[in-house]
């Protein structure tokens, strides 16, 4: 076998064994333990990943980490926030206090996020967005 035949079948089974001991069960490993909660659709994600190279390995990533408790959130943690708390970051004229939204994004996940990069993209919501938020667009 030639070197690069070898290197090849290495990197497939190293990435074949991962999938077998689970996504969840490998990057967050203090989540074991865990019995319920909201399932993380990131390590939900990654675990699917497993079914598009076979069926078994795809079933086992999921096995693993329901068994572990390693693809819910950690307790009391949410991954998203009420839209409610959302609303007290809006100004009268329709605009969002960065500042306020920071504070907010903090108390409630915990994370603080680089709201003041320059390279942040920011997309205005649809009428139909804002009004399911009890919000008015600003003409």
């Amino acid at each position: 076998m030639t070197r690069f035949t070898r290197t090849l079948g290495g990197l497939l089974s190293l990435s074949l064994v991962s999938q077998l001991v689970a996504c969840g069960t490998l990057f967050y490993p203090e989540r074991r333990g865990q019995i319920s909660g909201r399932i993380d659709p990131a390590v939900a994600i990654m675990d699917a990943i497993g079914l598009l190279f076979f069926i078994i390995p795809g079933v086992l990533a999921f096995a693993v980490d329901f068994i572990t408790g390693a693809i819910y959130l950690p307790g009391g943690k949410h991954a998203q926030v009420d839209p409610r708390l959302l609303q007290q970051a809006i100004n009268p004229d329709g605009s969002v206090d960065t500042l306020r939204l920071k504070t907010i994004i903090e108390q409630a996940s915990g994370n603080s996020l680089p709201l003041d990069n320059p390279y942040l993209l920011q997309q205005h919501g649809t009428p139909q967005q804002l009004a399911s938020l009890g919000l008015r667009t600003s003409a």
